[in-house]
């Protein structure tokens, strides 16, 4: 007959115990049932109602496309236009707070599903980006303060100290003018206000950005000068592949084709919006 001494009955008695109560542990306290959103820390999710859910990427500092109101809310041009757009397409949209010289390694990174903060489709991005149809259609300007007579153009700025938003078309526009000195900074109302201040000459930014930075009365005693240096056209981008760009264009082409982008349009800017292009001309 088997025998069990006193010591290996308790060892046994003790290790059946913690087995019960490791199963008493995790009946009890096991995962919960999951909820529609589940993907909060990942992209291209899905909202509790059900519909696709897509993480996007904005730099707020750019009145009147993307800034904070005095609530605290994301308002301007592009995020008008992003709502409306999503709810054509079909999808909502979850917007991310970024520098915008954070975006595109963000896309590249898989950590957002887009972005619309008014940057420019050029080539050299769209190596590492996919780029939607045109959604805005604008250009560079130079602004100077309102006393400058010297600076007409972008040749004008050679030896000049000049500043620009970092990471922006303004900014590599500004540096082949061959400035003394360019300066680099994190928001185009930061740079247009070191030459509101006078420690520098120029700013090559945005036109519309600009305009409305001095029409506005945010930034006094300014003036934009000559013409535009160039012809740009703002894209939403997604990181490379995405099928989530053939949505956007969607969304893009309903709401220009319904009326609903002039609308937009017209609530920003005033007057008829330019026609844009299925593509630019990059």
């Amino acid at each position: 007959m088997f025998k069990m001494t006193r010591s290996r009955f308790l060892r046994q008695l003790i290790l059946g115990l913690l087995s019960l109560g490791c199963v008493v542990v995790f009946a009890a306290c096991g995962s919960p049932t999951p909820t529609a959103d589940t993907s909060a820390g990942s992209p291209a999710g899905s909202s509790p109602t059900g519909v696709e859910t897509l993480k996007v990427a904005i730099d707020p500092t750019f009145a009147p496309f993307q800034s904070k109101g005095t609530s605290g809310s994301y308002e301007g041009f592009d995020i008008d236009l992003l709502n409306a757009l999503s709810e054509a397409a079909g999808f909502k949209a979850e917007l991310q707070q970024l520098p915008f010289d954070g975006i595109i390694p963000a896309l590249q990174a898989g950590t957002v599903d887009a972005t619309i903060s008014t940057m420019t489709i050029t080539a050299e991005r769209a190596k590492t980006v996919d780029f939607s149809s045109p959604y805005f259609k604008a250009g560079l300007a130079i602004a100077v303060q309102d006393s400058n007579t010297d600076i007409t153009s972008l040749e004008s700025l050679k030896g000049k100290k000049v500043a620009v938003q970092i990471g922006t078309t303004g900014a590599d526009t500004a540096k082949a003018a061959s400035p003394s000195d360019l300066r680099t900074f994190d928001s185009a109302p930061l740079a247009l206000q070191e030459l509101a201040n006078g420690n520098v000459d120029a700013v090559v930014n945005d036109a519309p950005v600009t305009l409305y930075a001095i029409k506005s009365g945010n930034i006094k005693g300014l003036k934009v000068v000559g013409q535009l240096l160039t012809e740009e056209y703002y894209g939403m981008a997604t990181p490379k592949g995405s099928p989530n760009l053939a949505k956007i264009n969607s969304g893009l082409a309903t709401i220009i084709s319904n009326g609903k982008y002039a609308e937009v349009y017209e609530k920003w800017f005033s007057g008829t919006p330019p026609t844009l292009p299925d593509k630019a001309p990059i």
